[in-house]
């Protein structure tokens, strides 16, 4: 499977709330941002952990618009990013930059590029 084909895999996995296919597609060391609450979480537990907590207080839903590969493999995915509370309040609706790293055919490493004001 390719890079793109997998990761939009990984996001229809996360927007249906399916964890566990959408961790399967990381290394088990996987480095990945805390966006929610800040730092880094390192390993598919550590992301399985966040991810459970993050969607007990908001309601993330994200999906790919565009995906370009840079000159070392890594992955670029524009982000449509629509965050609500659990009562349906808007949050935050803007378009990120997921940017992936991949070993042996799967997710070593996800930064966020955040859009400048």
């Amino acid at each position: 499977m390719d890079h793109e084909q997998l990761l939009r895999d990984v996001y229809d996995a996360f927007n249906r709330r399916d964890i566990e296919r959408a961790i399967a597609a990381m290394r088990p060391d996987v480095d990945w941002p805390n966006a929610f609450e800040g730092g880094r979480v390192a390993g598919r537990d550590a992301v399985r952990d966040y991810w459970t907590r993050q969607l007990t207080q908001i309601d993330p839903h994200v999906e790919p618009v565009g995906f370009s590969t840079d000159a070392d493999g890594r992955v670029a995915v524009e982000v449509q990013q629509l965050v609500r509370t659990m009562d349906g309040e808007v949050l935050a609706d803007r378009v990120v930059t997921h940017v992936y790293a991949f070993r042996e055919g799967l997710v070593e490493r996800m930064d966020v590029i955040e859009p400048e004001d």
